[in-house]
């Protein structure tokens, strides 16, 4: 038995069963994750995947046990590296994030440069995608922290630790009738076109939710990941905006106006997901600290111990 066989029956079970898609992910050869999947089982003498014809189509009973072993094999390995490299050299590594664009671009650069500042040798890898896209790396190993603001509590092997809560505020172009409001409200918000996120990220569903509470259908007519680009078409006069109030600078995104909507809105909360059983080396404490400083070690360790 290979280790290297234990990797590839884990990320063919991520990659729901498909052999091209896990040996893209591995990069490597699909006929060679093939061979080695047969090698593994026949020494095991058993079937791990269940199949219909040449295709998987799913783990058998005792593939599923098989499977969580090897998971579990693999993260102690990834363990024992992170510790020995500890022992080594604390101030030396890489440091994965996986975020969204809003964070990425709004919440975490502060962090990010006190770090880079305090630890200038470590390096640092930041993947942008999806909530759920950032939550399945995390899951797996292949990104050391997850923070989105959505999707993440879907991953039972995730520790989930609320980081900031954050709010709205709508976007307009300068002289909108909105400004002349004494007091915003949603049925005012619902009169014009609206911009605003894709469902998914940054809080859309809560959003949606208020306006529903009101028995409102506001005109959702452009959307997108990213607050820039939803500012930029606001700009072009085809809609007012509805983004997180971080994601506007008053001097930056001149000539358009921001106007606080933080009484609409429930507010939304920013987590951050780290994978249980997981060893984190003492710079990726550090770092967690900085962007989130209420979370101690001791607090993170303790949830995500197994």
């Amino acid at each position: 038995m290979k280790l290297q066989q234990l990797k590839y029956i884990c990320e063919i079970a991520r990659c729901e069963m498909s052999i091209s898609l896990a040996a893209r992910a591995l990069n490597t050869s699909q006929p060679g994750v093939s061979n080695q999947l047969q090698m593994l089982e026949y020494e095991l003498g058993l079937k791990i995947f269940e199949r219909h014809g040449k295709r998987l189509v799913g783990l058998t009973t005792a593939g599923k046990s098989v499977v969580e072993m090897a998971e579990k094999v693999l993260l102690d390995i990834e363990n024992i590296r992170r510790f020995s490299a500890d022992k080594i050299n604390e101030e030396t590594g890489t440091l994965s994030i996986g975020t969204t664009h809003t964070q990425a671009r709004y919440a975490l650069p502060q962090a990010i440069k006190t770090f880079s500042d305090r630890y200038p040798d470590i390096h640092l890898n930041m993947v942008q995608g999806t909530p759920t896209e950032v939550g399945e790396m995390a899951a797996s190993g292949k990104i050391d922290i997850a923070i989105a603001t959505e999707g993440l509590s879907q991953f039972e092997s995730l520790a989930i630790f609320p980081c900031y809560d954050w709010n709205r505020s709508v976007i307009v172009p300068p002289h909108h009738p909105l400004l002349a409001e004494n007091k915003l409200t949603l049925e005012a918000i619902a009169k014009f076109e609206i911009l605003t996120y894709v469902m998914g990220f940054t809080g859309r569903a809560q959003q949606d939710q208020a306006f529903i509470e009101k028995g409102l259908h506001p005109n959702v007519t452009f959307t997108a990941t990213d607050a820039d680009v939803i500012k930029t078409y606001v700009g072009l006069d085809l809609g007012i905006g509805i983004i997180a109030s971080m994601a506007f600078d008053h001097i930056k995104d001149s000539p358009l106006k921001a106007i606080d909507a933080s009484h609409l809105f429930r507010p939304s909360t920013t987590h951050m997901g780290i994978r249980k059983g997981a060893y984190l080396r003492s710079y990726m404490y550090a770092f967690i600290e900085l962007f989130a400083s209420h979370l101690t070690k001791a607090k993170i360790q303790a949830a995500i111990q197994l």
